[in-house]
């Protein structure tokens, strides 16, 4: 099966942990993809989601302390940004906990944006921060 979406360059921060950190999102795409392609969405559904609380808080921390070390000066919208999209994860998590039907599908639209939205627009603006500070 041909991945949805792949990382490439065009993602990269140039920062190798956090690129290595975002790989691994990009793999939990893929795994919701190739469940809901199979029809098996809703079995996978609870362990993407799992995955994806504990993980994007682990990769967040990590990112935020980088920045923080490194002095970024957005880092407080960035959090910002990051307690939003734990928040929007969380709420999944509930909603398919009470059985909602059709959130499989709504997470991978909204990681598919987020993706776009967050890793290409939000940590691009940080990547020429970090390599200027020698942070690769």
């Amino acid at each position: 099966m041909t991945k949805l979406i792949v990382q490439n360059s065009k993602y990269s921060v140039k920062v190798a942990s956090i690129d290595g950190q975002h790989q691994k999102i990009f793999d939990t795409i893929h795994l919701l993809d190739q469940a809901l392609a199979e029809g098996k969405g809703k079995t996978v559904v609870k362990q993407v989601l799992d995955d994806l609380v504990s993980y994007t808080m682990q990769h967040f921390n990590s990112e935020e302390a980088l920045l923080e070390k490194q002095g970024y000066p957005r880092l407080t919208s960035h959090k910002v940004e990051h307690k939003a999209l734990i928040d929007k994860v969380k709420g999944f998590q509930k909603d398919f906990q009470a059985g909602r039907t059709g959130v499989a599908a709504e997470l991978m639209g909204f990681l598919m944006s987020w993706l776009k939205d967050h890793i290409l627009a939000t940590d691009q603006q940080y990547s020429p921060f970090l390599v200027e500070k020698g942070v690769h």
